[in-house]
């Protein structure tokens, strides 16, 4: 487990665009189950969740199609929180960092941390950009 005043930085980079930071099982069960599109971020400290990732994710949300709902859970600190969302992105393998779409409480497009490591932010943002036109 990470240290808080570790990773604040890091929660705040995606709180500050309106991801709401999650920490328990009930509280992801009802965010990704709730109608409409829901973008999940499994948080990490890891590099590529600092320069790609998340930068990818906010380059993203400047699309004028976004999903609806923006949650995030944090790898390594919100444990009960991260294994909820990671049991309800199957058939992926937990991965930190990693991106979903939900759509009406069904998982619709994944990126897994190879999709992210060592691929830029704006090919992220692509790549979410093509989901939210997809599916939102």
């Amino acid at each position: 487990m990470y240290p808080e005043e570790l990773v604040k930085p890091m929660r705040d980079e995606l709180s500050s665009i309106g991801f709401v930071q999650l920490t328990n099982e009930a509280d992801v069960k009802k965010s990704i189950n709730k109608d409409g599109t829901t973008l999940v971020v499994v948080n990490s400290v890891c590099g590529c969740a600092a320069a790609n990732a998340r930068p990818g994710v906010r380059i993203s949300l400047a699309h004028k199609k976004i999903p609806i709902n923006l949650i995030t859970v944090f790898a390594g600190v919100d444990i009960e929180a991260t294994n909820t969302a990671r049991a309800l992105m199957v058939p992926f393998p937990p991965s930190s960092p990693s991106i979903a779409l939900f759509k009406d409480a069904e998982l619709v497009h994944m990126l897994e941390r190879h999709h992210i490591e060592g691929r830029s932010a704006e090919m992220i943002a692509e790549n979410l950009i093509q989901a939210y036109e997809e599916f939102c």
